[in-house]
């Protein structure tokens, strides 16, 4: 009996065996299959993502090539609308440059550099005659203040501060008066000088109602009658003198002092048009039929006439003088250039 049953064991047991091969193999082919499925899922979902992802970029860049588009169209108006504000611009400033030309008249010289453009005309009125200097300024550092010797308290004729500093034109500047310094005279200024953007002295205070006028950085006319430093500097000031009084602001008239108004003398004046041009004159006067000179009244319609908008008389009487190209065009009163505290060169 037991040899029975170890016989069917031995028969038994090899196909035992096959069984549990046959069901780990059928076991382990359900997972492989299950896997492989799971995997192939993952790998069909990264590809959709990639395919959005590559969707939105290339949606991104139709967008940001429609940007490109609409800066470029854009940026292209704004250069033609530039082009056309330049163009209409120079259009409006060459009218009103020959509208200026046609009430000054024929140029009896013209200067032309990088740095500046002067032409100069004769003026002959009734009863006075001079000289005016139009002045495009391209550099504003063309335009400069010089003291006497390029110092305080000394004085020199306009001819020689052009000569000395290489300038096409020079003016007379501001105001000064003399003192007695040990024995020694003085030549003081009688307001506020800016030479580069800064004070020659400390602020003097206004009590006579004296201007400040010159250019600032920008090349162009400015002036005040400055109350303190910080009121002068509000202008921004680059090169300055002072005297008195103020002829023209914004194309009006403004009060003179009765002292000074109705009086006939040589007279220095700095201006400027509404393109900002400059405009200096000097006037001679105290000669008989030469010129006798020009009240300051009627002085603001002529002015007004050669369409100057804001006007500046400066230190006049002998004071008054012009130099142009090595020497003095006008006749200074006293028979003789005066010698002066400061002085305006343009180069």
């Amino acid at each position: 009996m037991i040899k029975s049953n170890i016989f069917l064991f031995y028969l038994v047991a090899p196909l035992f065996a096959l069984l549990l091969v046959g069901f780990n193999v059928t076991y382990s082919s359900g997972l492989i299959k299950e896997d492989t499925k799971s995997f192939n899922k993952e790998i069909s979902d990264m590809q959709n993502e990639i395919d959005n992802l590559t969707e939105k970029v290339t949606e991104i860049k139709r967008t940001a090539e429609k940007q490109e588009e609409v800066f470029n169209e854009q940026n292209k108006k704004m250069t033609e609308l530039m082009r056309s504000s330049q163009l209409q611009k120079k259009m409006s400033d060459d009218i009103y440059e020959q509208k200026i030309l046609k009430i000054l008249g024929q140029p009896i010289d013209t200067h032309m550099s990088s740095r500046s453009e002067i032409k100069i005309f004769k003026l002959t009125e009734l009863g006075y005659r001079g000289y005016i200097a139009k002045v495009k300024l391209f550099d504003a550092e063309a335009f400069k203040v010089v003291l006497a010797k390029d110092a305080l308290g000394e004085k020199e004729t306009t001819s020689t501060a052009g000569k000395r500093t290489n300038a096409v034109l020079a003016i007379n500047g501001g105001g000064f008066y003399m003192e007695n310094r040990n024995g020694k005279e003085y030549a003081q200024l009688s307001g506020n000088t800016v030479i580069n953007g800064k004070l020659v002295q400390p602020f003097i205070k206004n009590t006579a109602g004296s201007f400040v006028a010159g250019i600032n950085k920008n090349g162009q006319v400015i002036g005040t009658v400055p109350r303190s430093h910080s009121e002068l500097f509000k202008i921004q000031p680059y090169q300055a003198v002072s005297f008195i009084p103020i002829l023209l602001k914004e194309g009006k008239k403004l009060d003179i002092p009765k002292d000074w108004k109705e009086s006939k003398n040589p007279r220095t004046i700095i201006g400027k048009y509404a393109n900002d041009d400059l405009i200096l004159i000097v006037i001679d006067g105290r000669q008989g039929r030469w010129s006798q000179g020009v009240s300051l009244e009627r002085l603001q319609n002529k002015l007004l006439e050669l369409g100057v908008k804001d006007a500046y008389n400066l230190d006049g009487g002998g004071s008054s003088a012009m130099y142009y190209k090595g020497k003095i065009l006008n006749r200074p009163s006293d028979g003789k250039e005066r010698p002066v505290v400061n002085n305006i060169v343009i180069f």
